[in-house]
């Protein structure tokens, strides 16, 4: 069993089948994890075919552990069936809207850390990919997704071929504010960063990159505006075309 404080994100996988048993019984297990109104609003679709993961692979920016990894989950905000469930029981669904889209969304993504937490105990290693959000429209053809689903999630599973290192996380008190929220000042990023920014790591990340500081890194190369806002246009775009906002919506 691992604990939480050595989890490690896993990009490297062993031969080793995950099997369909214990997957189902770690799925069954997650879904009993806090949800609206006790709804259930997601959905999980199983990759195991190679032909289906090298599809999937461009829309994640060709990782290879996409390709390489037994298992990809792809956990989907989902409000299709309960609208279907409402509509068969003489009830009229009102969940074409971006609150549908969050409160869902928000159900989909507990629902992926529980499993993660899951797989964890039975020394699985995943890898979790922000990535789903930012070719959305991919996926969604690609998984023929209805109308009221989405993408939010994906992981790669299986058992785990590597140990990498644990990756740097901020203290504490960087992120816990008393009674109300207290801005920043300049000196409190000095503190909580200083150890962030000083491993050797990150140092050398800043290096090879040619940049002054690890945060012109991130907003220089790794999650550029130019890049954020054209993905924002297609996230925007994809949410219309999969009914949780109205066409009038400025951003595509």
């Amino acid at each position: 069993m691992k604990n939480l404080m050595t989890r490690r994100s896993i990009r490297q996988y062993s031969d080793k089948e995950v099997s369909a048993e214990l997957l189902n019984r770690l799925m069954t297990e997650a879904s009993r994890t806090q949800t609206m109104g006790n709804l259930q609003l997601y959905s999980v679709v199983v990759t195991r075919s190679p032909e289906m993961k090298a599809k999937l692979a461009p829309a994640h920016f060709n990782q290879p552990m996409v390709t390489q990894a037994p298992v990809v989950l792809t956990i989907c905000a989902d409000f299709n069936r309960t609208s279907t469930w409402a509509r068969c029981r003489n009830a009229e669904p009102g969940y074409d809207n971006f609150l549908s889209f969050i409160n869902a969304a928000t159900d989909a993504l507990l629902y992926t850390q529980t499993l993660c937490n899951l797989m964890d105990e039975e020394g699985l290693g995943y890898c979790y990919l922000g990535t789903t959000v930012y070719q959305p429209q991919a996926i969604i053809d690609l998984l023929e997704l209805p109308k009221l689903t989405f993408p939010v999630a994906t992981l790669t599973v299986g058992w785990p071929d590597e140990e990498p290192p644990l990756s740097d996380r901020l203290p504490m008190e960087s992120f816990v504010h008393e009674e109300t929220y207290n801005d920043y000042l300049a000196m409190d990023i000095d503190k909580y960063y200083e150890d962030k920014e000083h491993r050797p790591e990150n140092l050398e990340f800043v290096r090879i990159n040619n940049k002054e500081t690890l945060a012109q890194v991130f907003t220089d190369i790794r999650y550029t505006r130019k890049d954020n806002e054209a993905m924002s246009e297609g996230l925007i775009y994809a949410l219309k075309r999969q009914g949780f906002l109205p066409w009038t919506v400025r951003g595509f």
